[in-house]
């Protein structure tokens, strides 16, 4: 007896790329809306909205974080074509200055400097999720391509140069208040403001590993996708 074709809907390729472009559509909605409420407020009321940027929207740009850690298992298991290191770089950047810096210190969360890294933030991942939701579907547009592997190259360097500032603002409160520092065994202690200021070079040095991959992926994107329009 022959073997029965699996309808579309069942076939692994389809049920991954149905899964890939229900995550994708959720994480554009999330960052549409965040990107599209601070707009609103900010011709509403002017520069008091970024005051209270993160009180108005930071629960959703947390969750729109977290989620997103599920990239990692996506390339981990092979369903999402990406280098795992520079996009676990990228991930890790975000989620300690979102989780580690600024929730954890209301003063901070009142600073300039989280809206504006809210924006570079959201302007990223709205190129980028649109771009990869249209993929999958197998949907291409070349100013869209040609966006999503270029808007970076000014965006990402300023992201964090907008990260480094928002733990440099954030230091005279760890110091104050003593968040995460804490006093170990055999006379051993951990004072978080030197842990932050390490971590503060390691991120120029995750900078520039990460700008050269996503320049080198840029490259071999920009290369092919000429070649698939003449086939078209």
């Amino acid at each position: 007896m022959g073997r029965v074709a699996l309808p579309a809907w069942l076939q692994p390729r389809y049920r991954k790329n149905a899964y890939l472009f229900i995550y994708y559509l959720i994480q554009f909605c999330g960052h549409s809306w965040i990107f599209t409420n601070m707009t609103v407020r900010f011709f509403s009321f002017g520069q008091d909205s970024m005051v209270d940027t993160f009180y108005a929207i930071g629960l959703v740009m947390r969750l729109c974080q977290s989620i997103s850690l599920l990239e990692l298992l996506h390339i981990y298991v092979g369903i999402e074509s990406n280098h795992l290191l520079p996009r676990f770089l990228q991930l890790t950047e975000r989620i300690i200055i979102l989780f580690v810096v600024i929730t954890s210190q209301e003063e901070v969360q009142e600073k300039y400097v989280v809206c504006v890294l809210f924006i570079f933030w959201n302007l990223l991942d709205m190129v980028r999720y649109t771009y990869s939701m249209l993929s999958v579907i197998g949907i291409s547009y070349a100013v869209l391509t040609w966006l999503s592997q270029t808007l970076w190259m000014l965006i990402y360097p300023l992201c964090v140069l907008a990260e480094a500032f928002a733990i440099y603002q954030s230091l005279p409160y760890f110091e104050s208040f003593g968040t995460y520092s804490t006093k170990l065994p055999f006379d051993v202690s951990i004072y978080f403001p030197y842990v932050l200021k390490i971590y503060l070079m390691m991120l120029f040095i995750g900078m520039y590993f990460t700008y050269s991959h996503l320049y080198s992926e840029r490259r071999d994107v920009l290369r092919i996708f000429p070649m698939k329009k003449k086939k078209m």
